[in-house]
């Protein structure tokens, strides 16, 4: 859960140590080099002789004290001020304060020369540059009191601008869970307000959502193995990742991961935990353990569809990080419909078609709509397939009888090695669904791509122009003839098409008595100058229906 504003996390006086103060107020507080590059200390001449290389260190506060028992009222992130008043001349108490410091977790050591001390004691400057602490000779006399004042009004202000960014985060989150927004949505401004990708993963480690911005959906190769070793601490590359967990009422669904990215003035894990609450209050009111899958499912599969991926590499990063592999796999489209069918559940289907699936419903087409992955050499039988579609309509509980499968249709691809063809499989299944067939009163019909050779050819070139140009030439007339009366001629010369031989089986089909159905194969033929007898023609037209869809 996000902190909340109170006295004790959110002071400005003596934070408790700089990692966590980093964290909360946000990555933006001022380097050592910041503060040596400020008009009040750049006023006192200001050279640094030891530790160059660790200039960026960041200042949480400034402390001024001459004693060498400094280190003893130090926490860590401090910036001390000195003149050396009460320093030793022993060189061995120099290096052991310098060590102390070193310890401590000290900023840095500014030494103001011209007091006590006219030169840089050459032990104190060699225990600085061993121990890789930042020493910064003023040769000049400034005001102590005025560096303070700079730096921690400085830091104040970092920790108000953090603040209510913090606050209008909080609002903007908050605002999202109320309005039942989807984890996709949220994970996507959240990306946007870190500016970098992030990844909502469930709790094994498989990804839900994300966003990647300009890294790309390639950067989601090799996601769980990268996922778990990051969770371990064993990631050697994880170096600026952040991961927070998304629980509530002692549930934990998953986790927010944001990789590398520019520090927010919020503090990059604090804005994530505005996000984590976000999304699980909507997995509370959700009340569906498998929503998170089945919202992303739908999500990969319509990017799948609607062509909305940028690369071949990319969208399979995304497939096989949502645990389905797609390499040296068989990859098939199923589209099921009909009889008691509910919500079709990934693990059941997975358990009884022998492979990962990813299962989505589109109201947009017809029936629920399945990519199955299966090991090379795989035999997905008719049997097989009755199975799941017996399973899935008693919910995959286990239940015996047909009863909720009656009339239930499972309608199944062509084998594809790659999600090109996946894309070809789950829109041929689909049209297997859409075309005229006999419906059963009981029982379970397995439609097979594979029977349907014109359906497979139209399929592999559906994206061809001339393919388009054909059907447009041979429908024109029934296309504008049923624009302009509300026909249904199309509708019918498909039924004719499907049922080649048989008219008696094609006006069934149409929902039209048999005279009807003959009169308006008469207008089609008149229509179209053709002999709907003619098997060539039929073909041909039969093509360009199927290219239409």
């Amino acid at each position: 859960m996000p902190e909340r504003r109170s006295s004790q996390t959110d002071a400005t006086d003596r934070p408790d140590s700089v990692d966590r103060q980093a964290d909360r107020i946000g990555a933006t507080l001022p380097t050592v080099l910041d503060i040596v590059r400020l008009p009040v200390l750049q006023d006192g001449d200001p050279e640094v002789v030891a530790g160059l290389g660790a200039l960026d260190r960041p200042v949480r506060w400034v402390h001024v004290s001459d004693n060498l028992d400094a280190a003893d009222l130090l926490d860590g992130g401090e910036l001390l001020l000195t003149t050396g008043a009460g320093w030793s001349d022993d060189p061995a108490e120099l290096v052991a304060f310098v060590d102390r410091l070193v310890q401590v977790g000290v900023a840095g050591l500014v030494l103001e020369l011209g007091g006590r001390l006219d030169a840089v004691p050459e032990a104190l400057a060699t225990a600085c540059e061993s121990g890789g602490l930042p020493l910064v000779v003023l040769r000049r006399i400034v005001k102590f009191v005025a560096v303070t004042e700079a730096v921690h009004s400085s830091i104040i202000l970092e920790q108000a601008d953090a603040l209510r960014e913090r606050d209008r985060l909080h609002e903007l989150f908050i605002g999202l869970s109320l309005r039942g927004s989807t984890a996709e949505y949220i994970v996507g401004r959240l990306a946007t307000v870190l500016r970098c990708p992030v990844v909502l993963e469930d709790v094994n480690h498989q990804v839900v959502a994300a966003e990647m911005l300009d890294a790309g959906d390639e950067a989601l190769a090799g996601w769980e193995a990268t996922s778990r070793s990051l969770h371990r601490g064993s990631a050697t590359d994880a170096a600026g990742w952040d991961t927070v967990a998304v629980e509530a009422r002692g549930i934990r669904w998953g986790s927010l991961v944001a990789l590398p990215g520019e520090p927010h003035t919020a503090g990059r894990t604090q804005v994530m935990e505005q996000a984590a609450v976000a999304l699980a209050i909507g997995r509370l009111a959700e009340g569906d353990a498998d929503e998170w899958t089945r919202l992303g499912n739908e999500q990969l599969l319509a990017d799948l569809l609607g062509a909305r991926y940028t690369s071949d590499a990319g969208i399979a990063a995304r497939f096989e990080a949502a645990g389905m592999p797609v390499r040296d796999r068989l990859l098939v489209g199923v589209a099921v419909q009909g009889g008691d069918l509910g919500s079709l559940d990934p693990q059941s289907a997975a358990e009884v078609l022998g492979g990962p699936v990813i299962v989505a419903s589109q109201s947009e087409r017809p029936g629920q709509v399945l990519a199955l992955s299966v090991p090379v050499g795989a035999r997905l039988t008719d049997a097989v397939f009755e199975e799941f579609a017996r399973r899935s309509a008693r919910g995959g509980r286990g239940g015996r009888g047909v009863g909720g499968s009656a009339g239930l249709v499972v309608a199944v691809g062509a084998v594809a090695r790659d999600l090109g063809g996946l894309i070809a499989s789950i829109e041929e299944a689909q049209e297997l669904l859409r075309s005229p067939r006999e419906e059963k009163s009981r029982g379970i019909t397995v439609l097979r791509a594979e029977n349907r050779p014109l359906l497979r050819l139209v399929a592999a070139f559906a994206g061809d122009p001339r393919l388009q140009a054909h059907s447009e030439q041979m429908l024109r007339p029934l296309i504008e003839y049923d624009l302009e009366v509300d026909g249904d001629l199309l509708a019918v010369l498909l039924a004719y098409v499907s049922h080649p031989g048989n008219r008696t089986k094609a006006a069934a089909a149409s929902h039209l008595s048999r005279s009807v159905f003959y009169q308006r194969i008469a207008l089609i033929e008149d229509l179209l100058d053709v002999d709907l007898d003619d098997g060539e023609t039929v073909s041909a037209l039969h093509a360009a229906l199927l290219a239409r869809r």
